[in-house]
């Protein structure tokens, strides 16, 4: 009998800066997530179409490359993977209203916040499969 495999959360990396995307990246991995990247909300709408169901974690910034926002896509992740958590990032205030149960962090913040977060997070989904 071969050993079970620990729980990996996947996250989904939405970010259109190349250096900030492998830092958010590298960070989620560090924390046990297995993670997507894309730099556009067009691109990251595609991968919650195909693989909605195996995403845990969506972080996301607010201006992307590309027609929609981050915050559009949130709406759009928070529908179609109703469990997700969706955090929001900008430098810039946020002038439209997040969907129910998303964070939003102003930028900057610390990397520790989200090893933090991510930790938290992955904690809560394997409780919540433990117990179904």
């Amino acid at each position: 009998m071969g050993q079970s495999k620990p729980f990996r959360a996947t996250a989904l990396v939405v970010e259109d800066d190349p250096m900030q995307r492998e830092m958010i990246c590298l960070l989620l991995e560090e924390s046990d997530y297995d993670v997507i990247q894309c730099e556009s909300a067009e691109a990251a709408e595609l991968v919650l179409e195909r693989n909605g169901g195996s995403l845990r974690l969506m972080m996301t910034d607010v201006h992307l490359a590309g027609h929609m926002n981050g915050v559009e896509l949130a709406h759009i992740a928070k529908r179609r993977v109703p469990d997700i958590d969706v955090i929001v990032t900008s430098g810039m205030p946020l002038r439209q209203p997040l969907p129910d149960g998303a964070q939003f962090w102003s930028k900057p913040w610390a990397p520790l916040d989200v090893i933090r977060a991510a930790e938290r997070m992955s904690l809560a989904h394997r409780a919540a499969n433990d117990n179904a």
